[in-house]
């Protein structure tokens, strides 16, 4: 079969203006980068769309396809006479040369231009970077320059960041040069940035001007707060996203309309696309299929408890995304041996999947099962599968998009339009208003299925001072791996009776929630062995080879 990039290179794409007038978008509210991608300024309608979450058992390094299903569906919801639109988070480049690779779907079911989406694109992840690191000089200017505010250089909590997977960087020392304040540093990969959790929760420009001014930077030597608008850099901050802020049109092999924005991880920041894309694509189509990073513990939690709270959105659909090969990596199935047939392997992962459908059935009962069909899946291991999710009393589809496009998906698409005429009853997992250790024990204790919370040592005085500085009440946003339910990578399938330890908790009082992180996880990935920019070339004329 052909690679991703040979099938997407085969296909020759509309003009997007032409895609944007599938969905009524005027040329005046378009700003065109190039033939194929547009920005979308601010537009009114009427409608109001169904949101469809796509969701997905705990992965295997490799991913299991969250991004080629929604398109997979929203091609075929298209094919089947409905307004839909796919919305999606932007690829960072970290997994882009790492090992995951890109993010545009794969197969048959892709969005276009790939190579553009998962390199620069419309610029949006460069100017989150700029943005991040024009405050963080800002800090480190305003201690040389006689540091006024009295900043306490050892509790600033706000660090630098970059769009590169670079371990090297995740402890650093800075200011070295004569006459400076040498302190420690880090990096984040800017996905992981309070900006980027910035960008994709703001209402509008005003909102987001607001919330980069209330990023907090850190404290005096007294133990005051001091955030980004007492640097008087907020008008700077926003000069930086002015562009940023706008959705980005694109679309899919089949011609059908995908809004692009925003692209924070899961495993270490909220996991979801903007909320602007998202309200837009709802209103200007009758269906909006959007994902959330990793598994469901992770991307899926935090889209409803934070996304959903914040914008006031109602899912009337939640796909449960899995695979063969994911099931059988949970039941203790190597890398290597994925696509040998072995039930015993698939008969103990499945447990993982069993409880991504608990877990998401606290939410709403609107629930659907779909496997991602491989070429390498028997039909024995099919019908296990499907005959489980049935014994559950949840429907079940097999989605062939990758190899098939819409035409693979259609089945599953008519199911989930039944879905979503019924009610979704959707409800949060937890009240605002607890306290945020309460909160934190909700999320371990429901999705997690973590026996105890233990807290390393400062942790429970940090959480005490967030308290007295009147930020009980936001959303918790955990940080931790991506496979497990539980905060180690090691403990697959559906681990019970164990722990989770919380080391650190950070106040992203600008995004508005507290990240929680659990376990071994950084917020700036590093590089494997064999990472994926070593197949990648360019010839020539242009050609690339090896992006995936």
């Amino acid at each position: 079969m052909k690679t991703d990039i040979e099938i997407a290179n085969a296909y020759q794409p509309k003009p997007i203006t032409k895609i944007a007038k599938k969905l009524g978008i005027a040329n005046t509210n378009l700003e065109l980068y190039g033939k194929y991608k547009a920005k979308i300024s601010s537009i009114e309608s009427n409608k109001h769309g169904k949101l469809i979450l796509v969701t997905s058992t705990n992965p295997t390094p490799f991913g299991e396809g969250k991004t080629t299903m929604s398109i997979g569906i929203n091609d075929a919801l298209n094919k089947l006479g409905y307004q839909s639109v796919v919305a999606l988070r932007e690829p960072s480049l970290g997994p882009v040369f790492g090992i995951k690779g890109g993010a545009t779907g794969g197969g048959f079911a892709q969005v276009v231009p790939m190579e553009d989406i998962n390199l620069h694109f419309t610029g949006d992840i460069h100017a989150i970077t700029a943005c991040n690191n024009l405050l963080c000089a800002a800090i480190d200017n305003h201690l040389f320059q006689g540091n006024e505010l009295n900043l306490n250089p050892e509790k600033i909590t706000f660090k630098r960041c970059l769009d590169i997977n670079d371990r090297a960087l995740r402890s650093i020392t800075v200011s070295q040069s004569k006459n400076e304040h040498p302190r420690h540093e880090g990096f984040n990969i800017s996905v992981a940035s309070e900006i980027m959790a910035i960008i994709c929760l703001a209402k509008d420009i005003d909102d987001l001007k607001e919330r980069l001014s209330n990023i907090l930077i850190g404290y005096t030597y007294d133990d005051k707060p001091i955030f980004a608008r007492d640097l008087h850099i907020e008008g700077a901050l926003t000069i930086l996203l002015k562009d940023a802020i706008k959705p980005n049109l694109v679309q899919t092999l089949e011609g059908n309309p995908a809004i692009i924005h925003g692209g924070p991880f899961a495993n270490i920041a909220h996991g979801c696309n903007s909320l602007i894309a998202t309200k837009l694509a709802l209103s200007l189509s009758d269906y909006v299929v959007t994902e959330a990073g990793f598994g469901a513990d992770l991307g899926a939690e935090k889209f409803f408890d934070i996304k959903c709270r914040l914008g006031n959105l109602t899912p009337d659909c939640i796909v449960i995304n899995t695979t063969i090969r994911s099931l059988k990596y949970n039941g203790g199935c190597s890398k290597e041996d994925l696509k040998k047939e072995d039930l015993s392997y698939l008969e103990n992962g499945i447990s993982n999947l069993q409880v991504h459908i608990e877990n998401m059935a606290k939410y709403s009962p609107n629930i659907i099962v779909c496997l991602n069909h491989f070429a390498t899946d028997t039909k024995q291991e099919v019908a296990f599968v499907e005959n489980y999710v049935h014994q559950m009393g949840y429907p079940f589809a097999i989605s062939k998009a990758h190899t098939e496009g819409s035409k693979g998906a259609t089945d599953l698409a008519k199911k989930i339009v039944a879905i979503c005429n019924r009610p979704s009853h959707f409800k949060f997992l937890y009240d605002l208003e607890k306290p945020i250790t309460e909160k934190i024990n909700i999320i371990s204790t429901e999705i997690y299925h973590a026996q105890k919370v233990n807290y390393e040592d400062g942790v429970l005085d940090e959480i005490d001072n967030l308290v007295k500085l009147g930020y009980n009440n936001l959303p918790i946003c955990i940080a931790k791996t991506q496979y497990s339910i539980s905060d180690d990578p090691h403990k697959l399938g559906y681990p019970k009776g164990h722990e989770v330890t919380v080391r650190e908790v950070r106040l992203c009082s600008g995004a508005g929630f507290i990240v929680v992180l659990m376990g071994n996880i950084m917020t700036m990935p590093g590089l494997s062995k064999t990472p994926a920019y070593m197949n990648m070339d360019i010839d020539a004329n242009g050609k690339i080879t090896g992006l995936f």
